[in-house]
């Protein structure tokens, strides 16, 4: 298992493959991407117990579903770099007749995957399924999703939280990239999540708080909440992020959500991130 130095260098090289991918077809969601980058990495390379070859029924393993798809960039980069299909792939992002897609699919049949995630507010019911299926085959393993917090504005994703409280779901745990950006400016402007704490726990869910940009905070909270499943409720982490972060331009600004860095913002930000495992 990685050491958590290591985790750190993992995620340079993963943010340096966001902006490549994203730049070489112009097109995608380097933002969001960047500011989960610690997050997922600490998830594949250090939280969840999986397995190559990949088994689309998950059985006996954890399982992932992100919800958020449009930062697919970070996932399929910690796909490829934990073995689940070859890095050089990554080249072909957004590309025609091609595995690695905007959104993810399972049409390409694509290593990983297993639901389509173009539109929000679907993957907690998803998860949900997954983790109940989990308990019917006495499988002991766990259930993750990461949803975004403006995604938290689809009506879906609480009914489906009820439905977890209420049917006792506790081999589950949610992740919230709140970094409070969407599409069309701050969530507080467009349609504010108000106490969100406070909001989780009133649905009978287990709360957790952690940076999802300090490597040390990531581990140590998803160790914590490993350790609280199985006592009856379901575990959310509200992730506080920085959409962009790793790039110090764009960093604090919702402009990086579906915008493509030019060639000189693709060199600015590379110089600010270490390669650390080979560029693809």
């Amino acid at each position: 298992m990685p050491t958590r130095e290591e985790l750190n260098r993992i995620s340079s090289q993963v943010r340096r493959d966001i902006i490549r991918m994203v730049h070489q077809c112009q097109s995608g969601h380097p933002g969001g991407s960047l500011g989960c980058t610690d997050f997922m990495v600490a998830l594949y390379f250090h939280t969840m117990r999986h397995q190559l070859p990949f088994n689309m029924e998950g059985k006996g393993e954890d399982m992932f579903f992100l919800s958020n798809g449009h930062i697919s960039p970070v996932w399929y980069s910690v796909l490829s770099r934990s073995g689940y299909f070859p890095v050089a792939e990554l080249g072909t992002f957004r590309k025609l007749n091609t595995r690695l897609q905007g959104h993810p699919t399972t049409h390409e049949g694509l290593p990983g995957v297993r639901v389509a995630s173009g539109s929000l507010g679907q993957g907690l019911s998803v998860a949900i399924g997954a983790a109940l299926s989990k308990r019917m085959d006495q499988d002991k393993n766990l259930v993750y999703v990461l949803t975004g917090d403006g995604e938290l504005q689809e009506g879906q994703v609480w009914e489906a939280m009820m439905a977890a409280a209420h049917h006792k779901i506790d081999n589950l745990i949610v992740t919230v990239d709140w970094n409070g950006q969407q599409i069309d400016g701050p969530t507080k402007e467009v349609m504010s999540l108000g106490d969100l704490g406070s909001k989780w726990k009133s649905f009978g869910w287990i709360v957790l708080h952690m940076n999802g940009n300090a490597m040390d905070d990531v581990i140590d909270t998803l160790d914590q909440a490993k350790a609280l499943t199985g006592k009856g409720q379901p575990v959310v982490i509200l992730m506080k992020t920085e959409m962009g972060y790793g790039v110090d331009f764009m960093m604090g600004s919702h402009h990086w959500h579906g915008v493509a860095p030019n060639d000189e913002q693709k060199d600015k930000a590379l110089a600010q991130l270490e390669e650390t495992l080979g560029d693809y």
